[in-house]
Order: C-alpha cells, then sequence, then structure tokens
C-alpha cells in the first residue's frame, strides 16, 4: 500500500488463531479496545487520534468517532450496566466521560497526572 499502515482493526478466529477478517476503521495508533458489556459495542482508543471509535460489533460497521481529547488516549472502562464508558486521557490529565446511549462525551474527571489504566470496583 505504497508504504502506509493499513489502519485497520483485526477479527481473530480464537479455533484456528487466524485473522478472518479486516475492519477499515482508519484506527492509526490504535490503543486498546474495549467490549460493552452486552457485546454490541467495540470501543478504540489511539494514541495519535482525538476520538474514542465506536463500532457496531455485529455490523461490523463504524457508528462514530466521539471527540474526547486532544493528545491521545488509553485505557477504556465501561460501567457494569453498559451506559456510560471512562476513557484515560493520559497526556490530557483527565478521564471522559462518554454516554454510551448518545454517543458523545458528558463529562471530564480531573485524574491528575497521566491516568492509563481504569479499573471498575464495588463494595
Amino acid at each position: 500500500m505504497g508504504g502506509q499502515r493499513r489502519r485497520t482493526i483485526s477479527i481473530v478466529n480464537l479455533a484456528n488463531e487466524k485473522a478472518d477478517a479486516s475492519l477499515a476503521a482508519d484506527v492509526r495508533g490504535a490503543n486498546r479496545l474495549k467490549f460493552t458489556p452486552d457485546g454490541h459495542l467495540v470501543l478504540v482508543t489511539t494514541h495519535t487520534g482525538k476520538d474514542l471509535v465506536v463500532i457496531d460489533a455485529h455490523t461490523r460497521k463504524l457508528l462514530k468517532r466521539i471527540p474526547i481529547e486532544q493528545h491521545g488516549a488509553s485505557g477504556i472502562q465501561v460501567q457494569p450496566d453498559g451506559t456510560r464508558a471512562f476513557v484515560a486521557c493520559p497526556r490530557d490529565h483527565y478521564v471522559a466521560v462518554v454516554d454510551l446511549h448518545q454517543l458523545r462525551m458528558v463529562a471530564k474527571i480531573d485524574a491528575g497526572r497521566e491516568p492509563d489504566g481504569l479499573a471498575w470496583w464495588t463494595r
């Protein structure tokens, strides 16, 4: 392809451990990938992009690019009921809160210096 990276997401068949298909999602510098609890959405962050990439897992189509940061994103954690995603934006020093029904960022949580990995904990 003329020296350019394909910027795709590969779908791997776990039975034969081979890539069955690729999605042309233009995800340069893809960093993390997370499925929502219901398996409907795939969320992808990139080191170099400004958007959270949202893909429909069943149709394998790009649904939306949600602007969330200026300098790339890292960790993704989805609320157990699937209503919100939390996305670490380390170089911008916050966690973006994304409404997964409206597919838009609704808040920022000041997280101090360079947040990355996220986890959900309940008592």
